[in-house]
């Protein structure tokens, strides 16, 4: 992207008063980016089924919406450094703050869906930016040097941390209270950063305010559209009986013209929201296969973790959110593994990911040989280590790849929206899918053969025990159905890793950041030309 840059001096932040301490000054905005990260948009997923129990809502109308702040987030990628140049940190944080605010209020009280999903895109939107002028402010604290797989170590241990702590978080505010007093205390929160800022942030401009001029805002809709409608398909899938429903059906046309419209308007505009440039590199189609291939064989976590945690072990929700605490310590351990080895040691992609794939072929073995009916909380530990620290690994690696992809810096923002969409839109939605389907297939054909069995050696089964054995059965299914995906799937990972390690790889990374004044520029540039 550019030149090493060596640092220059102490590190200070001028948005901040000389009263306040020099190192006290990054930690503030780490402090800030904490804050915001866990609003989460203003739906707290772990808390589904209360949320399922008191807004008469179903968990497919929930799950939507928190993706729909995941879309937000990733739509905005293309433009957070034009809307950075264009206002102060101050500004950003204050209105985000404000709009998180009116998020977590909104989500709180409202039951209609449509309502729930707007608000959660426009929050995911303001959280990306908001996160964008508090990690962008600290950057040169974190590497001077500007190197990408550096920072993005402390990003993914940020984002990924905090999605383990809200959800702990979440549960045990339910637990001890009603769900929605964790929206009332990230608004009591949001409010109190709104506070700091106003008081120790200055509102400092750049030399020159850029205007928001040229951005094709209307493609950033239509992809978003897109981006619902296939969210919408594989969330509400299942529940509606796929192509059998007429709500699939227009979905899928919906889908497919917003893309063929942006796809089409992509071959004249000047500075289409994402271009055919951004689509066409090497390094984000590989990015796009890698998540596709690794997210669906860890879909397991979102299918089949809770079903086994709650119906099997007979865990309540506050053993089942436990089980965040060792999947922290495997991000926590996972990134701190990419910093030493892939940001400092400079590692190559390939040894990374053939880790990565390594890491989750170990997390489907310990399930495929160990999943049973009595198995302790702790022995859970190891697996979900593994998923953990593999998760981060690929994502850190793959994210740093796109840095590194040679795409000029106009056409840098555009493939992260399409990294931040296939990898944690399509990875969370499309491999659960998938895999659910699987799953409902798979229990139904073991549970006729299992009936069957039990109906040949027990002739005269007595009609007042068919439940007990008709539950007795499901669980069975159950478990036999979990063993025998996990077998497919871990065959697919060893192909996988076969695959990595037979590949030619010997590129290692070198993703440096621009100065700012350099991207300033650029968008000046680009600003002008519209």
């Amino acid at each position: 992207m550019a030149d090493w840059h060596a640092p220059q001096g102490p590190f200070d932040i001028p948005d901040v008063p000389d009263f306040v301490p020099r190192w006290l000054k990054p930690w503030l905005f780490i402090l800030f980016v904490l804050i915001i990260q866990f609003s989460s948009g203003g739906v707290y997923l772990a808390a589904i089924s209360d949320m399922v129990g008191s807004a008469a809502l179903m968990q497919e109308d929930i799950l939507m919406a928190g993706y729909a702040s995941l879309i937000g987030l990733a739509i905005n990628f293309a433009v957070m450094f034009r809307v950075k140049f264009r206002f102060s940190t101050r500004s950003q944080l204050i209105v985000s703050g404000f709009v998180l605010i009116a998020a977590n209020i909104i989500c709180a009280i409202t039951t209609s869906v449509p309502v729930l999903v707007m608000t959660c895109f426009i929050a995911g939107w303001f959280r990306m930016q908001a996160t964008l002028a508090c990690n962008s402010t600290i950057q040169l604290w974190l590497t001077p040097s500007r190197d990408m797989a550096v920072f993005f170590c402390y990003v993914y241990l940020l984002v990924d941390g905090v999605i383990q702590l809200s959800g702990l978080a979440a549960i045990y505010t339910a637990f001890f209270s009603e769900w929605q007093y964790m929206n009332w205390l990230m608004t009591g929160m949001l409010a109190l950063m709104i506070l700091l800022v106003m008081l120790l942030v200055k509102p400092v401009r750049g030399p020159m305010s850029l205007p928001l001029v040229g951005i094709d805002w209307i493609g950033g809709a239509l992809w978003a559209g897109f981006m619902m409608s296939f969210t919408f398909i594989c969330i509400y899938g299942n529940h509606y009986d796929w192509w059998d429903a007429s709500e699939i059906r227009w979905a899928t046309v919906t889908g497919l013209a917003f893309l063929s419209i942006n796809l089409w308007r992509a071959t004249f505009l000047h500075h289409p929201y994402i271009s055919f440039r951004a689509m066409k590199n090497r390094n984000v189609r590989r990015a796009t296969c890698i998540y596709l291939v690794f997210f669906t064989l860890m879909a397991t976590e979102h299918v089949f973790e809770h079903n086994y945690a709650a119906a099997i072990l007979g865990f309540d929700e506050t053993n089942l959110i436990d089980l965040n605490r060792y999947a922290l310590v495997g991000i926590a351990l996972g990134c701190a593994f990419t910093y030493f080895t892939f940001a400092l040691r400079k590692w190559r992609y390939k040894t990374m990911t053939a880790i990565g794939f390594a890491l989750a072929a170990g997390y489907l073995t310990w399930f495929y040989f160990f999943i049973d009916y009595g198995i302790e909380k702790e022995m859970l530990i190891v697996p979900l280590l593994l998923r953990g620290a593999a998760s981060v690994i690929i994502s850190i690696v793959f994210l740093t790849s796109i840095v590194q992809s040679g795409l000029p810096f106009q056409v840098f923002p555009q493939a992260l929206t399409i990294n931040g969409f296939t990898g944690a839109v399509m990875g969370a939605t499309l491999g659960p899918a998938i895999i659910g389907e699987w799953l409902e297939h798979t229990m139904a054909s073991n549970a006729a053969l299992l009936s069957a069995n039990i109906v040949d050696s027990n002739p005269a089964v007595d009609l007042s025990s068919i439940g007990e054995y008709y539950g007795m059965v499901q669980l069975q299914a159950l478990i036999v159905s979990m063993k025998e995906i996990y077998g497919w799937l871990l065959i697919v990972a060893l192909l996988s890793l076969l695959t990595i390690l037979v590949s030619y790889g010997n590129m290692r990374p070198f993703a440096i950041f621009p100065k700012w004044s350099s991207i300033r520029r650029c968008i000046k540039y680009l600003a002008r030309t519209e």
